[in-house]
């Protein structure tokens, strides 16, 4: 195969469609790391369930391969990012449902680089206050801010229109600036 670089998300997958399988494994070096991120924070830290996440949007998208239209409005990043978030959606209205909250996971015994992150009080304040936020907030507000995503992407995965988009990002930094406000001065750098 020539220099993966050449070749966009969008050709990456058409070749795995046909069977190239070196195309999969350069697509899945590009696209899961973020995947897991934003899956991490969508599901309040829990980077297991972000892992497994990311393993059920991308074998989605092995899945979708032979139908995808690269003419198409959606990108494999974007829509890997929307399966991501659907899933991690449902995952939380279950956990809510069966009470899952009062059991504790096991604790991953090696720290990773978002680990020795999150060991911050301003992460963990924010993490905090995140998980706070409704379900669809907490993914604008990621996508928008934690993830750098434009508001017509965020729309595009959200299948909302970008007024809405902004709507839910509006009221998520609100909601998110009244949560941290009382702990400026504890969270400051100085």
């Amino acid at each position: 195969m020539p220099d993966p670089e050449v070749f966009s998300d969008d050709a990456l997958l058409l070749r795995f469609a046909r069977g190239d399988g070196q195309a999969a494994a350069l697509l899945t070096q590009r696209l899961a790391p973020r995947c897991v991120a934003f899956a991490t924070r969508m599901l309040n830290g829990d980077r297991a369930e972000a892992e497994d996440v990311t393993q059920e949007a991308m074998l989605r998208l092995w899945r979708h391969a032979p139908k995808w239209d690269a003419n198409g409005s959606a990108r494999p990043g974007t829509w890997l990012l929307k399966v991501a978030g659907n899933l991690c959606i449902d995952r939380l209205r279950r956990a809510r449902a069966l009470n899952i909250d009062a059991v504790a996971a096991p604790a991953d015994p090696a720290p990773g680089a978002l680990a020795k992150l999150e060991a911050s009080e301003r992460l963990v304040a924010l993490d905090a206050a995140l998980a706070k936020l409704p379900d669809r907030q907490r993914q604008a507000v990621v996508l928008r801010h934690i993830e750098g995503w434009s508001n017509p992407e965020i729309a595009t995965v959200m299948e909302i229109s970008v007024e809405a988009a902004e709507s839910l990002i509006g009221r998520g930094k609100r909601a998110l600036t009244q949560a941290l406000v009382p702990r400026r001065e504890e969270l400051s750098d100085g």
